[in-house]
């Protein structure tokens, strides 16, 4: 039990029973986060320099990460299933659970 608790991440076990989050550190989850950041900060940016009658910028996408339901959902896609979850033109908005233009401010205000 003790030897397969401390099992490198590498491992043919670990990914077998985690999937691709075994291959995932705590740094590359930081790193997916501060890419996050800078580019909903670019996004607000861009909104705010961008001319009233212009068309506001599409959202960011996040960064997948392995188990979220975008990547979940994306792997339904790539198999031809249709989710529901896609716009239909527009701009679209901030996903459930991202962090708002305002809360942004706030933070850096």
């Amino acid at each position: 039990m003790v030897l397969i608790k401390h099992l490198p991440r590498e491992s043919a076990l670990q990914r077998q029973i985690h999937g691709e989050a075994a291959e995932w550190s705590v740094t590359d989850h930081l790193l997916a986060a501060a890419v996050d950041h800078l580019a909903v900060g670019n996004w607000m940016f861009t909104c705010v320099n961008s001319g009233e009658d212009s068309d506001p910028p599409e959202f960011p996408q996040a960064v997948p990460r392995p188990g979220s339901k975008e990547d979940e959902a994306a792997d339904a896609d790539a198999d031809g299933e249709d989710t529901g979850t896609g716009a239909a033109g527009g701009a679209t908005a901030p996903p459930a659970g991202a962090v708002s233009p305002g809360e942004l401010a706030r933070f850096f205000g």
